[in-house]
């Protein structure tokens, strides 16, 4: 899943970006409200990590047009203002969640994932192609029953890819989705990640196939028999 970090201070936002990334979640980095509003009108965010003391405004002021531009998103509001009056506000706002600086770890994740769960997140049954089965709303591949694991990685490369079953994603929103929006990806770190899935996903038997179209990017379909 994909997730929008609206943070103007430089450390905190790497401290945030690689806490939730080491969860399993995509991280994009914006600094300032111009950039959460561009950001959530141009790309498909499953959550808002926004902070409420930006450089062109309080964060709070953002939720409407957040929730015009995506129905449904949710909005978990992160930040150091941590009096109760604040919090009140934050909530009655409108944003699904409050998180205080400096936060807990575990906690913030927790609350990401509770947020992720609720109501409204257009929550969808389990996508299923030959004997896999991908569970969009937790993350979780089976096969036949059994739980795949997959580096986190692997896990937002087929997301991308089952969210699309049978059509051509092209290789530009693989290394969007995969890697996000600020990464440096090597030429053919797509190439060697889609080797990698492919392997695991044979191993375990898993009766689809990741075909490569040249030029475009790359299609997943049920494994011919």
């Amino acid at each position: 899943m994909r997730i929008l970090l609206i943070e103007d201070e430089p450390k905190m936002a790497e401290l945030i970006a690689s806490d939730v990334e080491e969860a399993g979640f995509v991280v994009d980095h914006g600094r300032s409200a111009n950039d959460a509003l561009y950001s959530v009108e141009q790309s498909n965010y499953d959550l808002v990590l926004l902070d409420r003391r930006l450089p062109d405004g309080d964060g709070l002021t953002l939720l409407p047009a957040i929730r015009k531009a995506r129905p449904g998103i949710r909005v978990l509001m992160l930040t150091a203002l941590d009096a109760l009056d604040e919090k009140v506000s934050g909530l009655d706002s409108g944003a699904d969640d409050y998180v205080t600086k400096p936060y807990k770890k575990e906690e913030l994740i927790a609350r990401i994932r509770a947020c992720l769960r609720r109501p409204g997140c257009d929550a969808q049954p389990p996508v299923v192609i030959g004997a896999l089965s991908f569970d969009l709303a937790s993350s979780q591949v089976s096969v036949r029953g059994t739980a795949l694991a997959l580096h986190r990685r692997e896990l937002s490369l087929l997301e991308a890819l089952i969210r699309r079953v049978n059509r051509v994603v092209t290789r530009e929103t693989l290394l969007e989705e995969v890697y996000g929006l600020q990464a440096e990806v090597q030429p053919n770190a797509l190439d060697t990640l889609i080797w990698r899935l492919r392997s695991n996903l044979k191993a375990a038997e898993a009766g689809v196939a990741i075909h490569m179209v040249r030029g475009i990017g790359y299609a997943l379909t049920k494994e011919r028999t």
